[in-house]
């Protein structure tokens, strides 16, 4: 099965610009925990409930700051014609619970998250992913970068 069958594509981002305060209370008005972030329509990061309790609020920056200022700029993302156990399985090495899915213009459709592509059968598989996410260390540890 493809990813193209299972994610979600009504995809609200987050602008370089506006501050945390704005990425926040867009999480929560969307009940998320990560916001893919866009410049016109190029993306060009992605910010995380995670990212503003660490690289923002612990280290004493307000809610004014810039998203630009504490995003992750390397964005990892597959293809929307991916088949899914190949995308579970990049997930689980590169320790992530959502990606970005793009079309082959490399304009964003849509996210795909682990429970997305667990619910159209791959739970075994999914299950792989998660093991290779919750182990220790990897890019996205509790590390200031």
């Amino acid at each position: 099965m493809r990813v193209s069958d299972c994610m979600p594509r009504d995809v609200r981002m987050a602008n370089p610009n506006e501050t945390l305060r704005d990425a926040a209370q867009l999480m929560a008005e969307l009940d998320a925990g990560v916001l893919p972030v866009s410049d016109g329509d190029r993306l060009v990061g992605m910010i995380t409930d995670r990212d503003i309790c660490i690289r923002a609020v612990a280290q004493g920056k307000g809610p004014d700051t810039k998203v630009s200022d504490i995003m992750s700029r390397e964005v990892r993302y597959c293809f929307d014609d991916e088949e899914s156990d190949a995308v579970l399985r990049n997930m689980g090495d590169i320790q992530v619970r959502r990606l970005p899915v793009l079309n082959r213009e490399k304009r964003l459709i849509g996210i795909v998250s682990l429970a997305d592509l667990a619910s159209i059968g791959q739970t075994a598989r999914a299950g792989e992913a998660l093991g290779g996410i919750v182990r220790p260390g990897g890019e996205h540890s509790q590390s200031i970068h």
